[in-house]
């Protein structure tokens, strides 16, 4: 497998026409209460990061030149980038406008190796659309994405087989793919500060904090472990809701407000389809027109809006803004699979019927009396 991932991709594409700012400081946003899209390298060494309020970056680097974003410029090389991709293999799976996996198992007759196929595509992206990428290798999809994190900036690292457990071990735990902040935290508070202290803990003491398919699922990835096939083609399934404020909106009462809105309409949505989902994605979008997503992977499979609403939430404040002008917010939930077919393990300190069961009923007078008819009683402020 290999992951390839375009370097401060927005910000690289950006500076195509502006020669000048090259090896200069430079985030891609608007302007002073918007936040920052993307940052170069060179900005980034002043801890600046994508995501972060821009008043917060012109602070940590006085001397940062803002460029607008151009998303349509950006759309136009992501399609290119992906032509150049499928060049080597149809097998391939973008996972968003600036990386895709790539398994490049059966392409090797052609193209000669992992490391043949992954400096043609460095190589070829570098002269045709002349920005730079990095690239990973590896047996699993999870490692091959740590690969090419290790490898930036445009870099390669290829990871064999028997190479994994030694890349993965030493490690902190935060870099594991798919283990967030919150995550993160609760690893530390357990001890385990390596991946490697990971991999060795008992599987019995990650089960009391992360349930039995989070315990698993740390366990596998801390030793490299990852069924997950490179999807070619794939049409991402996702059930999701977003709205456009009819004015912008700076008070995060109203904003929090808005995604118990939101996460109620997805989670209603995938109740009525009868599937759960993993994966809470937000999406923020201020008056500039500047558009971010964060997300996060839940430890269990669900279609409660009190999961999605306070994952979604935290993903918000995670984002460390302030007052900043909201224009659009948007939620979604990715890695959906069918209710009848996923098995949801309950936790030990959960009543025998919870949240879900309580939204069915939801579900039910909605369906008799009307929309709106049973609604969380914070929606009821200002209407």
């Amino acid at each position: 497998m290999l992951h390839v991932d375009m370097d401060a991709f927005y910000a690289a594409v950006s500076l195509l026409d502006r020669p000048d700012l090259a090896g200069l400081p430079v985030v891609v946003g608007g302007g002073w209460r918007s936040v920052v899209l993307s940052a170069t390298y060179e900005a980034r060494a002043f801890g600046v990061r994508s995501g972060m309020p821009m008043a917060t970056a012109r602070r940590l680097c006085p001397s940062v030149v803002v460029v607008r974003p151009d998303h349509d410029r950006y759309a136009r090389v992501s399609e290119a980038v992906m032509a150049v991709f499928s060049e080597v293999t149809p097998r391939m799976e973008p996972v968003s406008v600036e990386e895709a996996f790539l398994d490049v198992s059966a392409a090797g007759r052609q193209w000669g190796g992992p490391a043949a196929i992954g400096q043609w595509i460095r190589d070829t992206v570098a002269d045709e659309q002349r920005i730079t990428c990095s690239v990973g290798g590896a047996p699993t999809k999870a490692v091959a994405k740590m690969a090419s994190r290790a490898a930036k900036p445009d870099g390669m690292r290829l990871v064999g087989r028997s190479g994994v457990v030694p890349f993965l071990h030493p490690m902190p735990v935060g870099a594991l793919w798919g283990v967030g902040e919150a995550t993160e935290a609760e690893l530390h508070r357990l001890g385990l500060r390596t991946v490697g202290q990971l991999a060795h803990v008992p599987e019995a003491t990650l089960r009391r904090a992360f349930g039995e398919q989070g315990a698993a699922r740390l366990q596998a990835l801390a030793w490299g472990r990852d069924g997950d096939p490179v999807t070619p083609g794939r049409t991402e399934r996702s059930v999701g809701s977003s709205e456009t404020f009819a004015h912008d909106v700076d008070d995060p009462d109203v904003v929090r407000r808005q995604l118990l809105r939101l996460a109620g309409r997805t989670a209603s949505r995938m109740r009525h389809a009868q599937v759960l989902g993993r994966t809470v994605v937000l999406t923020v979008r201020f008056s500039d027109f500047t558009t971010i997503t964060r997300s996060r992977t839940v430890a269990v499979p669900t279609d409660v809006t009190r999961d999605v609403h306070a994952t979604a939430w935290t993903l918000y404040q995670g984002l460390g803004l302030q007052r900043a002008r909201v224009r659009l917010l948007g939620v979604r939930v990715e890695g959906i699979t069918g209710a009848d077919e996923t098995l949801v393990q309950g936790r030990l300190d959960e009543p025998e019927h919870g949240w879900r069961e309580a939204e069915r009923a939801v579900d039910r007078a909605t369906a008799r009396f009307g929309r709106g008819a049973v609604r969380p009683a914070s929606l009821l402020v200002g209407g």
